[in-house]
């Protein structure tokens, strides 16, 4: 397995033959790296998921799942989840499902190799896949995508005065450092911001986008629904999201290439517009906080504490974690792409 030097090395070198590479291709080629290395989460590592606070959460997607399917009247469906960490949710959300008697086939959408062994001993009947394109088509797909869309690869626009260029990476000296690019980017560029003031930046990620659509198509044709909770803002105009943590800390982006993990935050109003053109319905988004008091979770952590009044303190911590303002509540997003042909998905009514 390639060492965090070795890539970095490789980067450097990378650049040196071929010149100034994209913010994407850097996001990109450090998270691959990054992913593929090491097990990012937990105290131990860079950053904490909502499944790893509590396991309320991954119980809440998997009574989502169950009450979900129970109305659409489906025999069979497909549990997947993308870029699934260590498979908690997973394994919170399918005991969930067996406690209603509904038992999915699972499928996880992965390319570590680490996490897939991780995954492997919470899930161990689960059916590994490189990428969607090999996802199954012979029944509904029930998509769970919890912080998977802003580790994806984000092009990033910065408005010069000579107009607006690609912010691309170069190697100097002093390290790993952003410019713009040479090449004219308005095209790239919503309208609107054309007249914006130097040093505006616009981000935008192509992939998720295509990833978002492809998905909201399969689920618009086969049945079921894809529920994306992230952290991210809606009617996105400009501004600089990116950023990198290691060990629970923010770190500079364009430092320890490979070591850190990258993310941006998700444009949810533009996966609303995509879902929609792939031919699902739009619920939502709304608010992490919304979307688990709307299901429950505060019921289930009372529930909780009564079975195990050793642990009220943990469970009360683990709640407020996940719903306060103040903390995931707000800044954390759900999204459902609902086929057409299925009933409205819980947790978004009243809005």
């Amino acid at each position: 397995m390639q060492t965090q030097a070795d890539f970095a090395d490789a980067l450097r070198q990378r650049i040196a033959e071929q010149g100034k590479i994209s913010v994407a291709d850097y996001m990109g080629a450090c998270n691959a790296h990054y992913y593929a290395s090491h097990d990012p989460l937990g105290a131990k590592g860079d950053f904490i998921t909502s499944p790893e606070i509590s396991q309320m959460f991954g119980e809440m997607i998997g009574l989502w799942c169950a009450d979900l399917w129970a109305r659409s009247g489906a025999e069979t469906v497909h549990y997947v989840e993308l870029g699934p960490g260590r498979g908690t949710l997973a394994a919170d959300a399918l005991r969930a499902l067996a406690s209603q008697g509904r038992h999915p086939h699972v499928h996880f959408v992965e390319t570590s190799p680490v996490l897939r062994g991780e995954q492997r001993k919470r899930v161990p009947n689960a059916t590994w896949h490189e990428a969607i394109e090999t996802l199954p088509g012979d029944a509904p797909l029930l998509i769970i995508a919890n912080e998977f869309f802003d580790a994806l690869p984000y092009h990033q626009y910065i408005k010069t005065y000579s107009g607006w260029r690609e912010r691309m990476v170069v190697l100097d000296d002093d390290g790993f450092r952003s410019v713009p690019g040479d090449l004219p980017a308005e095209k790239k560029v919503p309208e609107r911001l054309h007249d914006a003031v130097a040093g505006s930046i616009y981000e935008t990620c192509p992939t998720g986008l295509a990833i978002a659509r492809a998905l909201a198509g399969q689920v618009a044709r086969q049945g079921g629904a894809i529920l994306a909770i992230d952290y991210g803002h809606e009617n996105y105009n400009a501004g600089d999201t990116l950023q990198a943590l290691n060990a629970h800390a923010y770190a500079d982006v364009f430092s320890n290439p490979g070591a850190n993990d990258l993310t941006a935050h998700v444009d949810f109003t533009a996966m609303a517009r995509v879902g929609k053109l792939g031919g699902a319905r739009v619920q939502g988004p709304v608010s992490q906080s919304f979307f688990l008091n709307t299901l429950g979770i505060t019921a289930r952590a009372a529930s909780l504490s009564r079975a195990h009044p050793e642990r009220i303190e943990e469970i009360g911590m683990a709640l407020h974690r996940l719903t306060a303002d103040e903390e995931m509540g707000t800044l954390f997003r759900a999204l459902a792409l609902v086929s057409p042909s299925w009933p409205p998905a819980a947790g978004f009514t009243g809005a």
